[in-house]
């Protein structure tokens, strides 16, 4: 059996210092100015540390250094390295790799990243080698993505033993970086790849709320600033429920970054997680949050700023969460996600949780941490 193994060292450096990306070098140069560490290779490892049992089974082929060869020989594999790149990766190295893992004939591309590193791989092999993503970016759109980074290796593991388990076109989905800073959010379809069919441990498309439940949004926003109280702060998401808080108060909105208000008034926008934790200090905290409809996640899908750090300070039961009757239904039953990156902090949100509906209604819903 052949793997292709492909990392994007640099994917999800944006997250936590509020930049929602990392694509261009511009972009990426400002984030490691503001303190930002790569996430993608700790997180690739933790998936790829499920296919230790098939050692001796899998030939493994990857690129140098934090793009695979690396994590491989810190899982104790012996990979084979296409290639060489230069210290800093781009773009071009990720579809160069994946276009020679297809002359391999590999059986299987797993790949660390966001979904600008699915768009690459797509760029150079469309739906002709089937993959599989480690979500490892600021945005997870595509539905080529494992719904955690060990459900990718699950999902590779189990495909690897057992091909006739057949795969599945997903949509490979990336927005505007540069318009999504300014608080505009316009995604588009680019394609399709395959991914192996376990639609239990994939993600689905990220959908959008309805326009008709304004009604609902204007009920939560006041339930939650009914019950704000003076000297505490409060820790605003990102999303279109939760803004409806803030138009409530009358107050700028960043839509898709992360404010902060304090007696109603606001403290700080569009903030990232040093900045969080240099505001709130010592004192009291809440952190609004509402859940990503489709997907189910509360914490690490497009508010890396808010960190596992910025988590365990505020504590889970200072955590509210908002969401329309709809989003809620449209999981069927599974529970809201949280993938911080932290097994700590991810353990510590497991359980159940307040969730507002409206004005007049809330309920407990189940939460895992992956």
């Amino acid at each position: 059996m052949k793997l292709g193994v492909i990392v994007n060292p640099i994917a999800g450096m944006g997250g936590k210092v509020g930049l929602k990306g990392t694509d261009g070098p511009e972009v990426l140069e400002k984030a490691r100015k503001m303190g930002a560490k790569p996430e993608s290779p700790g997180k690739a490892e933790k998936a790829l540390r499920t296919l230790v049992p098939l050692k001796d089974r899998l030939e493994i082929l990857t690129f140098p250094g934090d793009m695979g060869e690396n994590e491989m020989r810190n899982l104790g594999f012996e990979p084979t390295v296409l290639d060489s790149v230069k210290e800093n990766t781009t773009a071009e190295d990720t579809e160069k790799a994946a276009r020679m893992m297809m002359d391999e004939n590999v059986d299987l591309i797993i790949f660390a990243g966001g979904d600008g590193t699915a768009r690459n791989i797509f760029n150079a092999i469309g739906e002709k080698v089937p993959v599989i993503g480690i979500p490892a970016g600021v945005k997870i759109h595509s539905a080529v993505f494992a719904n955690h980074p060990g459900g990718a290796g699950e999902i590779a593991f189990n495909y690897l033993q057992d091909m006739e388990i057949g795969t599945k076109e997903a949509e490979v989905m990336d927005i505007d970086e540069g318009a999504y800073r300014d608080g505009v959010l316009t995604a588009r379809l680019f394609g399709y790849m395959r991914i192996p069919h376990m639609p239990d441990l994939t993600q689905v498309q990220k959908s959008s709320g309805f326009a008709d439940e304004k009604e609902a949004v204007s009920g939560i926003a006041e339930k939650v600033i009914e019950e704000m109280r003076d000297g505490i702060y409060y820790i605003i998401g990102s999303g279109t429920t939760v803004r409806g808080i803030m138009e409530e108060l009358g107050l700028p909105n960043s839509l898709l970054g992360v404010d902060i208000i304090k007696d109603k008034k606001l403290v700080a926008s569009d903030v990232n997680e040093k900045q969080i934790l240099e505001i709130i200090g010592d004192d009291p905290a809440k952190i609004i949050v509402t859940v990503i409809g489709g997907q189910g996640y509360l914490f690490g899908r497009g508010n890396q700023q808010m960190s596992a750090e910025v988590i365990k300070k505020v504590g889970k039961k200072n955590i509210i969460v908002i969401a329309t009757r709809s989003k809620i239904f449209a999981l069927q039953g599974k529970p809201l996600l949280v993938d911080t990156g932290d097994d700590e902090v991810n353990q510590m949100m497991n359980g159940y949780i307040k969730v507002v509906y409206d004005y007049y209604t809330e309920a407990l819903q189940d939460v895992k941490g992956l």
